[in-house]
């Protein structure tokens, strides 16, 4: 079967001005990620940098009792490995794929040498920065202050932001460990969620049934999160052009 994939459904690929674009196109690989893929793991050298476009992939750290919890996810919003331009190549997170799909891969080298030429890709990565440490604070506050069954709805929220559809293929045991709490939480908080119609859940399958109600049940978070990534990247103007053979793959 073949599927048609294009860089421009990555909106950080998307803003980059043509002449940008045009110098990593050609080191632009496409590659999938299966659920459950380790991109990088804690203290290892960052290789290559990803830029998600149907696939979603979560920060999280673990602790030395092996609980973990997510700090923040990664659609096609932005990308994974800030680390390469800010200096540190590597980080003490690791990054993990919680949705399966594809990404656009960039050698970690090319993208500092884009970085270190200071144009508009710059821009976009450091407002991108921002806006990520905004979601990483703000998820932080949450965990602590708000109920599991706002934090779930904050998440569902966010997720299919970054998807198409509007059945996720997400166990509950998948869920607590991305929120760092118990099972017996998101089952209740899903089992409230589908009494009141907002979710309906079977076999690993979350389907949202009414979106403007689950943002009525969410904290403040999600808002929070939202309004900051589109208050930074408000005036950068997408570019679109028509994908390349290069974007085609058979699979």
């Amino acid at each position: 079967m073949t599927s048609l994939h294009s860089p421009n459904q990555n909106h950080l690929i998307a803003a980059l001005p043509e002449v940008e674009f045009k110098r990593i196109e050609p080191h632009l690989e496409l590659v999938p990620l299966p659920l459950g893929k380790m991109l990088y793991e804690p203290g290892t050298q960052l290789q290559h940098a990803y830029f998600p476009t149907t696939a979603i992939v979560s920060l999280h750290y673990v602790v030395e009792s092996g609980a973990s919890a997510e700090s923040a996810g990664v659609g096609n919003e932005g990308m994974v490995g800030i680390a390469l331009f800010m200096g540190g190549d590597t980080t003490s997170s690791s990054a993990v794929v919680q949705t399966a799909g594809h990404a656009y891969r960039l050698p970690g080298r090319l993208l500092k040498d884009e970085f270190d030429r200071a144009g508009l890709l710059q821009q976009v990565l450091l407002r991108y920065t921002q806006a990520l440490v905004t979601q990483m604070a703000q998820t932080a506050v949450c965990n602590r202050h708000h109920s599991v069954e706002q934090q779930l709805c904050r998440w569902l929220l966010q997720t299919m932001d970054r998807v198409s559809v509007r059945e996720l293929v997400m166990t509950q045991e998948l869920i607590a460990s991305m929120l760092g709490v118990r099972r017996e939480g998101i089952t209740e908080a899903a089992g409230n969620l589908q009494r009141a119609g907002l979710i309906s859940y079977r076999r690993g399958h979350i389907a949202v049934l009414d979106r403007t109600g689950l943002e009525t049940r969410t904290c403040e978070c999600y808002a929070v999160v939202r309004k900051e990534l589109e208050r930074l990247l408000s005036d950068v103007q997408p570019r679109r052009g028509p994908a390349t053979a290069a974007d085609r793959i058979t699979r």
